[in-house]
């Protein structure tokens, strides 16, 4: 289980979009393959700018976080549905050695009861995998409004009408200028940002602390 570069990528392409809404009605004007959008009426190539998605993604740590939290309770998961398959197939084998002694109603109770098991193991199988995928869905939209709330306010502030995503082999940008990308003013401005998050409750408590 793990949060994918192609998943992040369509969330900054989307962010971009929604950073860059004028509450027009004109037709999307066409990116040249210098990045440029060519408009008479509103963009020049200093309102446009763009994010290597590729780069956030390596560097965002919040997104490395959240990686990690989800790869280790997938992993965890895993080793204890591992364990439970162990312990049944150990009961089916012992099963098995002994099924030569025992009367067919015997049989077929016992028979009854490890298919019922083996449902069992299927079905918190599909629970756990289904769980899973939902938290990361979850944890997908939180890093989305994130990098969208703080694209609106850098985008507001910096003056650019338009944010593009590069990802290398996914994108519609084949070329563009470095001084247009702010992939690292971007990062480090939403690093600094979960930082402080991070820090929060540490602080609280230290506050509460000190008024006891």
């Amino acid at each position: 289980m793990k949060l994918t570069k192609l998943a992040l990528g369509v969330t900054l392409a989307s962010v971009s979009l929604a950073a860059c809404q004028q509450g027009t009605d004109k037709k999307d004007a066409p990116v040249s393959s210098t990045s440029a959008v060519e408009s008479n009426e509103s963009a020049t190539i200093g309102d446009v700018v763009f994010v290597n998605a590729d780069t956030l993604l390596a560097n965002y740590d919040l997104f490395k976080d959240v990686k990690t939290r989800l790869e280790g309770k997938a992993k965890k998961a895993e080793t204890d549905l591992k364990g439970k398959a162990t312990a049944f197939e150990r009961e089916v084998g012992q099963y098995q050695q002994t099924a030569a002694g025992l009367s067919n109603e015997q049989r077929a109770v016992t028979e009854q009861r490890l298919a019922r098991k083996q449902q069992e193991l299927a079905n918190l199988n599909q629970s756990e995998s289904n769980r899973l995928m939902s938290e990361e869905a979850e944890e997908q939209k939180k890093i989305y409004d994130k990098v969208e709330a703080y694209l609106k306010d850098y985008s507001k502030e910096k003056g650019y009408k338009m944010v593009l995503s590069y990802s290398r082999g996914n994108s519609a940008i084949l070329y563009s200028d470095e001084s247009l990308d702010i992939t690292q003013d971007v990062l480090k401005g939403l690093n600094e940002a979960y930082a402080k998050e991070k820090d929060a409750p540490k602080t609280e408590a230290k506050t509460e602390e000190k008024k006891k």
